[in-house]
């Protein structure tokens, strides 16, 4: 997969709905639940960090999720590519960008949302041909002024800002003529996912998919 097949469909996943939920899944058992309440709530791509020993079992339960699209984040290496393929992945997306790790997802036919901090770093992916990127951490390093700024010297590509992001902070990005939609995880606060409240997280849900861009 070519990295503006990648782009295409990385466009086609953030075009789903304004908001990725950035789930760090502590209970594997949980995932079938959270990824059902979220759906239903209107956020179908669901990004599942590989920072715990259960993500790739939650992947591997949320890709049996009718209508959701299940993705792996913080992809560092080759061997999270293949991992995450094998679970069930149908995109990633990594904190940053290296020669390996996007030669994997080329190799293994996962569309890659790449991590970008600095115009540098998203020309060298455009010069490969990513024309989607993640704009990342995006509150940390000036936040929807910075991203805009971005948009007038580098109008071919288009942002999935995350890291920091709220529901009060979401609308000055997704309002951005560079911004698809946004990550963020304040749609799954963590003592609500612990509890299985998933009524509570389809209506956290609800209310980020209604957030106009």
């Amino acid at each position: 997969m070519t990295p503006a097949e990648q782009s295409r469909h990385a466009l086609e996943i953030c075009a789903l709905a304004p908001v990725v939920p950035v789930l760090v899944i502590e209970d594997a058992g949980l995932a079938d639940g959270l990824a059902r309440a979220l759906v239903a709530g209107g956020l179908p791509a669901l990004e599942v960090t590989l920072r715990t020993p259960a993500a790739l079992d939650a992947i591997r339960a949320m890709a049996e999720v009718p209508g959701g699209v299940v993705g792996a984040g913080t992809l560092l290496t080759p061997d999270d590519v293949k991992a995450a393929k094998a679970a069930g992945a149908r995109f990633g997306v990594s904190p940053g960008a290296t020669d390996r790790l996007l030669d994997a997802c080329a190799e293994h036919d996962l569309p890659l949302l790449p991590g970008a901090a600095t115009a540098s770093e998203v020309m060298a992916l455009l010069e490969r041909g990513y024309t989607v990127q993640k704009f990342f951490p995006a509150e940390a390093i000036g936040g929807a002024k910075a991203l805009g700024s971005l948009a007038s010297p580098l109008p071919q590509v288009r942002f999935c800002p995350t890291g920091g992001i709220g529901l009060k902070t979401a609308p000055d990005y997704l309002r951005l003529p560079n911004v698809l939609c946004v990550g963020g995880s304040w749609v799954v606060p963590k003592d609500r996912v612990a509890a299985g409240d998933w009524p509570a997280i389809e209506a956290l849900a609800r209310e980020a998919a209604a957030l106009p861009r």
